[in-house]
C-alpha cells in the first residue's frame, strides 16, 4: 500500500482474470469440461495431455502463472487443443473437425467472481479524476458481456482485448493503445495484473507503476522481478483512494481552510 499512495495516476489498466475476477472460478474447470467435450465427440481420453498443454494442474486444481491458459488469447488456446487432438494420431483436418464440434468457452457471467465490489471501486476511481480501462487476453465479446452483468460499463473509458487486432502481452501495445486513446502519456499510468506478462507489458510500455496482484494465478516470486508494488487484492484500493482524500484534507488545513471546502 505504501508504493501506490505515493502515485497519483491518471489512469489504471486493469487485468481482467485474476486481476478483477477470480481467475480459477472462470477457467479453473474449463479445461476439465473442455476435455469431457472432447472425449464424448471423439472417443479420446485428451484430459492428461490438454491439462499439461494448458498449463493446469487437474490434481490440484490449479491454473500455472507460466502456462498457455494464464496469459494466451483464446485463438492460440483454440490452436493448442487442435494440436493435443493431433497428438493421439489424427490429422490436421480430423482434429479441427472434432476441436470445432466440442469448442466451448466459460461462461462470462455465471462463472464470473468479482474479487472486491467493482461498481464501488470504479465509482470512487472516476469521482477522483482517475480513468479505468481494461487490457485483458480475453476475447472482446465476453469481455463486454462481463462488464454489463457487473454493471460498471459506465466506468470502463476504453478496452484492449485480445481478439482487437493489437499485439498482446507482453508486448507494450495494449498499453500504447489505451494510452493513445485517452491521450495520456504512459508515465502517468499505472498498470495491474496478476502475471509477469502484464508486468512486462507495463514496463515495456514505460508505465509510470507496474502493480502486480497475488489474487491471480502468481506467487510472490513470479511477479517481484516486474513489479514496482505487490498488493493482495485489488480491494487495497479502496484504501488508495482514501489517501487521495487525506491529502486533501491536511492541503486545507494547512492552509487553515475547511476540509470539506472543494477543490
Amino acid at each position: 500500500m505504501d508504493g501506490l499512495k505515493h502515485f497519483r495516476a491518471q489512469a489504471i489498466i486493469f487485468d481482467k482474470d485474476g486481476t478483477l475476477i477470480d481467475f480459477d472460478a472462470m477457467w479453473g474447470g474449463w479445461v476439465v469440461y473442455l476435455a469431457e467435450q472432447l472425449h464424448l465427440v471423439s472417443g479420446l481420453n485428451v484430459r492428461e495431455a490438454l491439462c499439461l498443454t494448458m498449463g493446469y494442474d487437474d490434481k490440484t486444481r490449479k491454473v500455472s502463472a507460466t502456462g498457455k491458459l494464464a496469459s494466451r488469447p483464446m485463438s492460440q488456446l483454440y490452436q493448442a487443443t487442435i494440436h493435443v487432438v493431433q497428438s493421439f494420431g489424427l490429422n490436421t483436418s480430423e482434429a479441427e473437425c472434432i476441436v470445432e464440434k466440442a469448442w466451448c468457452i466459460p461462461d462470462p457471467v455465471m462463472l464470473a467472481r468479482p474479487l472486491t465490489n467493482l461498481w464501488s471501486l470504479f465509482s470512487n476511481l472516476r469521482e477522483h479524476g482517475i480513468q479505468i480501462a481494461i487490457a485483458t487476453a480475453d476475447d472482446r465479446a465476453p469481455t463486454q458481456a462481463m462488464i454489463e452483468a457487473f454493471d460498471i460499463e459506465e466506468f470502463i473509458s476504453t478496452m484492449a482485448c485480445a481478439d482487437d487486432g493489437i499485439p498482446s502481452k507482453p508486448a507494450p501495445d495494449m498499453v500504447l493503445t489505451v494510452c493513445q486513446r485517452l491521450n495520456l502519456d504512459p508515465k502517468n499510468v499505472m498498470v495491474i495484473g496478476d502475471t509477469a506478462s502484464d508486468l512486462k507489458m507495463a514496463r515495456a510500455a514505460g508505465a509510470g507503476l507496474a502493480v502486480g496482484v497475488l489474487s491471480g494465478v502468481s506467487s510472490t516470486k513470479d511477479l517481484i522481478p516486474y513489479a514496482d508494488v505487490l498488493i493482495e487484492s485489488i480491494d487495497e484500493l479502496h484504501d488508495y483512494i482514501l489517501t487521495f482524500d487525506e491529502a486533501k484534507s491536511s492541503a486545507h488545513t494547512q492552509q487553515g481552510l475547511d476540509p470539506d471546502f472543494a477543490f
